[in-house]
């Protein structure tokens, strides 16, 4: 790891690179275009209404509030603009993922044509959403139906969402819906051995297909459990609140434990021969860092989180992309699928170091 002395100026340039990057990152080959069955998915552009968008508006709307940067805010204003030109693409759980900021944009700018979309979208996830077993919100994409599983990525992406929508519109069934969805993805996702995530559930048959703790599973749990905390405004000694604080707790003490001395984590948490990826890395830097800061979890664990801050920079290439980034992830039965995930630089690298390196400027206040 290289030797680096980390300031402020320091960090907001490389999140004014990232996010210079992301804001123009397209697939001009076509090479990571998706293809379910004639439907064709971007995975890469920036200019696409999809969850790696979703999380870079989350990032820059973050980095945005803390510096008050006008060109990340003139980034997110431009990309809601053309995307509502554009019209919405098909409700899924991915596409969701935007909702959150557009939620937070009406929340501060009261933007009125937002509200249409607030309203159907939280609508769609609760009354419309395929459901699995105990009626937990289906892992639907673009492509496979993911009939019964649930995924740790749909807290991040759809519950999130739902949990503000439901505060700004004063619907409190969203509100608790977005609980009870914690819960049961808790219930089938943690692993009661490790303290880490599994990737997937499925109640077809009742397993977790390759009992793979998948690193970029695991980010997304440990990001969603600090920023539900915050956007219910949950407080010590509620119940849900313990339950969530512990959860968050064992994750991260097993996570210190696999820390690679990069300061990046391995796609497969607990296989030390599994390739190193940073995209989990700076979901877990800003989900210690946030959970030290709110005092979820103990300050102990700030070394981690700089190990992986500075991990994360060692690579960030001079074009102001993230490498060691693992392509799309399906869920599969068997661990050889994950160990072989192509690696390349993909608009979630940058997307989730922007919301890594955002929170760490909290360290300089």
């Amino acid at each position: 790891m290289t030797e680096l002395t980390l300031n402020k100026d320091k960090i907001t340039e490389y999140i004014d690179r990232l996010a210079e990057n992301l804001s123009t990152i397209k697939d001009d080959t076509g090479e990571y275009l998706l293809n379910f069955d004639g439907l064709i998915v971007d995975d890469k552009s920036w200019h696409v209404w999809n969850w790696p968008q979703g999380v870079g508006l989350y990032g820059l709307y973050s980095y945005y509030k803390f510096t008050k940067s006008d060109s990340a805010k003139a980034i997110i204003d431009e990309w809601f603009e053309q995307r509502l030109l554009e019209g919405a693409p098909p409700k899924n759980v991915n596409t969701m993922a935007p909702l959150l900021t557009m939620a937070l944009l009406y929340e501060e700018e009261n933007r009125p044509e937002y509200k249409p979309y607030l309203e159907q979208w939280a609508d769609w996830v609760m009354y419309d959403m395929p459901r699995t077993d105990e009626n937990g919100l289906q892992h639907m994409t673009y492509g496979p139906e993911n009939k019964n599983q649930l995924w740790a990525d749909t807290l991040m992406m759809t519950v999130l969402p739902l949990a503000k929508i439901g505060l700004l519109l004063d619907r409190k069934e969203y509100v608790e819906e977005a609980k009870r969805q914690f819960l049961i993805h808790i219930k089938y996702l943690a692993d009661r051995k490790s303290g880490l995530w599994f990737h997937g559930w499925t109640f077809e048959g009742h397993h977790h297909f390759a009992d793979a703790l998948w690193g970029r599973a695991n980010c997304w749990a440990t990001i969603a459990i600090p920023e539900i905390i915050e956007i219910l405004d949950l407080q010590a000694g509620d119940h849900l609140y313990e339950y969530l604080v512990e959860t968050l707790n064992a994750q991260v003490a097993a996570l210190k434990e696999v820390q690679d001395e990069s300061g990046l984590w391995h796609t497969l948490l607990d296989e030390k021969e599994s390739y190193l990826e940073a995209s989990a890395t700076a979901g877990f830097a800003f989900g210690i860092l946030k959970g030290i800061r709110k005092r979820y979890i103990s300050k102990e664990y700030l070394p981690v989180a700089e190990k992986a801050i500075k991990g994360i920079i060692d690579n960030i290439n001079e074009d102001g992309a993230v490498e060691k980034v693992s392509v799309g992830t399906a869920l599969e039965d068997n661990l050889d699928y994950y160990r072989n995930v192509r690696v390349t630089t993909m608009p979630y690298g940058q997307s989730l170091a922007i919301l890594a390196l955002t929170e760490y400027l909290y360290v300089f206040v």
